[in-house]
């Protein structure tokens, strides 16, 4: 069994490779829509190379054939550059590290939730097929699912921040941000709530989780619907299968069938669901970002977007790209632990 798992790991992970250079590749086919001059500044290190940027196409061969220019690209890239964003002011490496760890804290506390939350909900909605419980999950579900972000967080907003005054958008209230500027508090990891425990500040704490509530909230409505509507899906198909009803015929105790043998089966699907909606929110959530001025990788892209700053863009679609890859590659690595026939596939 332990030979199984990593020889299947084994395989995932060389096939990650190749997937990972088309990626590349596709992404940079889609920067060939823009002429040289825009694409040099992929290349550029210091906003003084914009003064000479005949030189920059001349030096990496932006009017070569397509195969050199991505190799050109690609080894740039390989050494971290990528490019210089004329929206930010900086690297756009700079840029994405800079930023990553607010979607970072924002999906470590929407995920689980929205996960745990939808699994439940779901299972309980299968169980008590047909009862109260069953049509006030499935009419949340609805509800939830046909909510548009953006419209469900300006209405969280206008409620709490501009009605309540509580809740405000953001990452930090003024106060906190004056702490970072000064020193007084350190950042070690970009992560607010966890700077906070580490600095043993309980007050930096408290504000920084109070600005999570609505964007989690958001996101969480949201995404659960989508879970809690596949697992009760799943659920009930398992829960009909000749197994099932067999256990059921032999006695056994009803909640260990659920639990052990019908839970565990019609997690596939939610996996599968689960890892894309978690790396949707790791690539960044453009509008919940946008909406309650979060400024991680989505508020980020959104805004280079509109400035039509290239390089940015590029770099935001390649972490998209591997985030996405890497999210499957778990996706099947769970799937080979819950499922082991999938591993002799």
């Amino acid at each position: 069994m332990v030979n199984d798992i990593k020889a299947y790991v084994a395989r995932r992970l060389l096939l990650l490779i190749p997937t990972l250079l088309g990626v590349t590749i596709l992404i940079f086919a889609v920067a060939q829509l823009f002429d040289p001059i825009q694409r040099a500044s992929l290349y550029i290190r210091d906003p003084k190379q914009l003064r000479d940027i005949d030189e920059v196409i001349e030096k990496y061969g932006l009017n070569q054939p397509f195969y050199l220019q991505y190799f050109s690209w690609f080894s740039q890239v390989l050494q971290g550059n990528f490019g210089w964003s004329q929206s930010l002011h900086m690297q756009v490496l700079d840029a994405i590290v800079t930023r990553f760890p607010a979607t970072l804290e924002l999906a470590l506390y929407a995920a689980p939730i929205t996960i745990f939350l939808g699994i439940r909900l779901g299972k309980l909605s299968a169980v008590k097929k047909d009862t109260l419980i069953d049509h006030i999950t499935r009419a949340f579900a609805i509800i939830g699912w046909s909510l548009p972000a953006f419209w469900l967080g300006i209405v969280l907003l206008a409620f709490f921040y501009g009605g309540l005054g509580i809740f405000a958008p953001g990452r930090l209230s003024p106060w906190a941000d004056v702490l970072i500027t000064t020193g007084e508090f350190r950042v070690y990891t970009g992560l607010y709530t966890i700077d906070a425990i580490l600095n043993l500040n309980g007050a930096v704490f408290l504000d920084a989780l109070s600005h999570l509530i609505l964007p989690v909230t958001t996101l969480t409505i949201i995404n659960v619907a989508l879970i809690m509507r596949i697992m009760r899906s799943s659920m009930l198909e398992q829960l009909g299968k000749t197994y099932i009803i067999a256990a059921r015929a032999r006695g056994l105790d009803d909640k260990k069938v659920i639990d052990k043998h019908a839970a565990k089966n019609a997690l596939i699907p939610v996996i599968t669901l689960s890892g894309l909606l978690t790396a949707g929110m790791l690539s960044g959530m453009v509008i919940t970002e946008t909406i309650f001025e979060f400024k991680g990788i989505g508020y980020f892209a959104a805004h280079a977007a509109t400035q039509l700053d290239i390089p940015a863009v590029l770099g935001f679609a390649l972490l998209t790209g591997i985030i996405f890859v890497i999210a499957n590659l778990m996706v099947d690595l769970l799937y080979a632990y819950i499922d082991p026939r999938i591993r002799l596939a």
